[in-house]
Formats: structure tokens, sequence, C-alpha cells
């Protein structure tokens, strides 16, 4: 791949920049960069606190699919509240914990869609958070018991580690699996446990590719997105 001009539309129709800084204005410098490469972005724990829903309408305002992961877990009508006013904001995706268990799932899925049409907006998903990829290892049958309930609750998909889409997939083949940690081959895994290259999330299947610190935190972001995008394009694509 010789740049950005070169990435492949479905490619970076699937591909996630994870903003996760504590500042607005480096957020959308990231994101302004690194359009060419990403059509949606993350806006997680940290930007959300620093900024919260103006991070959401900015980048929506650059025309990004825009991806909450705030990992909602609380009480059903906690979830319910918040959700709504993520779906109201316009946002794609907005993340929560399968471990909150089945009225929790339902009332955040209920939440969400109830923003999303007071709103006017596009319909929205809730994904539903397996495992954390910073943990070494995810039990089958603790991924496929959360990929099930994520199925009956109603959510879009699941965040899990490239590993375990299959597991996911044998239980709940409607879900979009969404897969963290994405890296070059050979680069830190930071604290990742289970980190995979682009290429290897595309061939189990993965429907969204979550990349952040491997391009965000590195001294030539744009550089280092071509690599990551190089490497999906010569093994994946």
């Amino acid at each position: 791949m010789s740049g950005a001009s070169d990435t492949e539309p479905m490619l970076r129709d699937r591909a996630v920049l994870a903003l996760d800084v504590d500042d607005l204005v480096a957020a959308m410098r990231l994101a302004r960069l690194l359009k060419p490469y990403f059509s949606v972005a993350k806006v997680g724990l940290e930007l959300f606190s620093a900024s919260g829903p103006e991070a959401v309408e900015a980048l929506i305002g650059e025309d990004y699919r825009v991806f909450v992961d705030l990992k909602l877990y609380d009480i059903p009508t906690t979830v319910a509240k918040a959700a709504r006013v993520i779906g109201s904001l316009g946002a794609s995706y907005l993340t929560l914990h399968l471990q909150g268990g089945a009225p929790m799932i339902r009332a955040g899925v209920e939440g969400l869609a109830e923003g999303a049409l007071s709103a006017g907006s596009p319909a929205a998903g809730v994904l539903g958070v397996t495992v954390l990829t910073s943990e070494a290892s995810a039990p089958l049958e603790v991924i496929q018991s959360l990929a099930s309930a994520a199925a009956e609750g109603g959510c879009k998909g699941v965040v899990c580690a490239v590993s375990d889409v299959g597991s996911v997939r044998s239980v709940a083949p409607g879900l979009m699996a969404v897969v963290a940690g994405i890296r070059s081959f050979g680069m830190g895994s930071d604290d990742q446990a289970r980190p995979a290259t682009l290429a290897l999330a595309l061939e189990a299947g993965a429907d969204l590719m979550v990349v952040g610190r491997a391009v965000t935190a590195q001294a030539d972001p744009l550089a280092a997105a071509a690599e990551i995008f190089g490497y999906a394009s010569s093994d994946a694509i």
C-alpha cells in the first residue's frame, strides 16, 4: 500500500479510530489527519470525561460514525437513561458490559433506540463487552454465554478479542464482532493481552476493528496507519 489514497473503501468502512486522549482539540486533530483510513471514531471514557457530548457532536460533524465506548454497567433504569442520552446525540454505537444481565442489557438497547428516535437520528446499536482484551484468557463457556445474552437482549454486536470471534459466531451468528487491540505485526502490546493484526481480524471475520495507540501514540500517526493497513491489504484483502 503506497498511501492513504489507496485505502480499500471496504476496509476503511470497518476501521475504528480509538481517540483515547483527554483533549478534544488533540482528538479532532487526529481525527482529521487519519480520516483517509477510518470512518468510525471511538470516544471512550477518557475523552468523554474531558469533553462529554461535545466530542460526539464534533466527530459527527466531521462525517465520522461515532462509537461511544462507556461500557455501561449499572441498574437497568440508570443504564436506560444514560443510553437514551447517547442515542439522542446521534452516536452509531454504544457499549455496555454484558455481565450486567438481561434486564440491564434490554434497558440499554431500548434506551438507545428511544434516544435516537426522539432526536430523529439514525438507528444506533448496542455493542456488548464480553471479556476485556487486557485479560489474558477468556473461557469458551463465558464468551458463549455472554454472546447468547447479547443476542437475546437485542444487541447489535459484541466486543471481543480476535481469538473469540469464532466462539461468538458459533452461538450468535447474527451479531457483529468488534475486535479491539489492533496493531501491526511485531509492535508492542501495551496493556492488550490478546492483540491482533488487522489482517488476522479480517481473516477471523471481524466486522469492526479498533485501532488506538498503535497509531495515535506514534510519532508519525499517518505512517503507522499506513503500515497497519498495508499488512491488511497484502495479507487479507
